[in-house]
């Protein structure tokens, strides 16, 4: 049954032909944060293989601690842009859409790392996951440029012709940072004792980036209740409180919501509606009524986690998935690790061409294939 995953879906200017995306993936294989040949190469042969959309792998925005490895490509330097650029040349050549997501890892950054050692790594307050202070922490102003800084890499997106953009909110980096109580200890605009509060750095991104942006540019926000961090953690422990957090995000302008999760069958408030429930971006979807995208091990058995440590993983069905996508539980669909591996996996599904899906192997890693 594939007939869910390859009907059209059209929001503001992107219009898709399914409803497959390309989830990002850190690949560090640009040098000196310049994105290649290879890997224009890359993402060209998943759009001529029938995603919907690519989502790139995280790139870094122009504050000097943004990055803690040289290999992770980049949005602001002249070059790297230009290399963007040739990314979403070759990409539309297939037909593809492809938007970037812009990233800062925030101290996820060790002091001394990346490609520019000597700058400051950028936090909330200066304050580990487990309440530990290790760097000062930024001023106002110094936040202010942070989310300059989203803004400027958002507005060269639509720039350079890419066809939306995403801004990477979860999994324990900058912008989750400042979600976590934990790690957000400041007493100005940018804490608070709520995680509403808490949401006002993601806010005010947001706000920026729809200035900078075309009203029918599409804007998209990746955010996370777990924390690589911290597996077990939470945000939002009640729908009530997942509400209030995402209607932030709703009134900044954003259009479209990425709920990152490690296994996308799992329910989000099993509590709530039971073992079978709606999972993390169904219910963003029923509390916002925005779009949404889920992810989390499509089309495989095993935590996409331990398959990025080196373990491989078997195969599985995608009919749950397409069950829940034709009841309108979420909008898209973002695959991983099966499509590193394979290029081909949107076209051979479609095509039913089942038989000839083979097992995650990690060693794929290696290549850009």
């Amino acid at each position: 049954m594939t007939s869910s995953l390859f009907t059209p879906f059209k929001i503001k200017s992107l219009d898709l032909p399914n409803r497959i995306v390309m989830a990002p993936m850190t690949r560090s294989k640009s040098p000196n944060g310049v994105p290649g040949d290879d890997v224009a190469g890359y993402y060209a042969r998943r759009a001529e293989n029938e995603v919907g959309l690519i989502l790139t792998e995280g790139t870094t925005i122009r504050r000097g601690g943004a990055s803690n490895d040289p290999n992770v490509p980049n949005f602001h330097e002249a070059d790297s842009l230009a290399g963007w650029k040739n990314v979403v040349g070759k990409v539309h050549a297939k037909g593809g859409k492809i938007a970037p997501q812009i990233w800062h890892m925030g101290m996820v950054r060790k002091v001394g790392s990346g490609p520019n050692p000597d700058a400051p790594t950028d936090s909330p307050s200066g304050m580990t996951h487990t309440g530990k202070q290790v760097i000062d922490a930024p001023t106002s102003a110094e936040i202010d440029d942070m989310v300059l800084a989203y803004a400027d890499a958002a507005a060269e997106a639509e720039k350079l012709g890419f066809d939306c953009v995403e801004v990477h909110g979860a999994h324990g980096y900058l912008i989750d940072q400042f979600f976590w109580d934990a790690m957000n200890q400041r007493d100005d605009k940018f804490g608070g004792t709520s995680l509403v509060e808490r949401a006002s750095f993601a806010s005010d991104i947001l706000k920026e980036i729809r200035k900078r942006v075309s009203p029918d540019f599409p804007v998209i926000l990746r955010y996370s209740q777990w924390k690589q961090q911290d597996y077990g953690a939470r945000l939002a422990t009640t729908p009530d409180d997942l509400e209030a957090f995402l209607k932030v995000f709703v009134d900044a302008g954003v259009d479209v919501l990425h709920a990152s999760q490690r296994r996308y069958w799992e329910p989000e408030f099993p509590e709530i509606d039971g073992e079978n429930g709606l999972n993390g971006a169904g219910w963003a979807k029923k509390l916002t009524g925005l779009p949404t995208i889920t992810v989390g091990s499509v089309g495989l058995s095993g935590d996409f986690i331990k398959a990025f440590q080196g373990e491989g993983s078997g195969t599985r069905s995608l009919d749950d998935l397409e069950e829940r996508l034709a009841r309108d539980e979420f909008d898209l669909v973002a695959v991983g690790r099966a499509l590193l591996q394979d290029p081909a996996w949107a076209r051979k599904i479609h095509e039913g061409r089942i038989e000839e899906l083979t097992d995650y192997d990690a060693a794929s890693l290696a290549t850009l294939s």
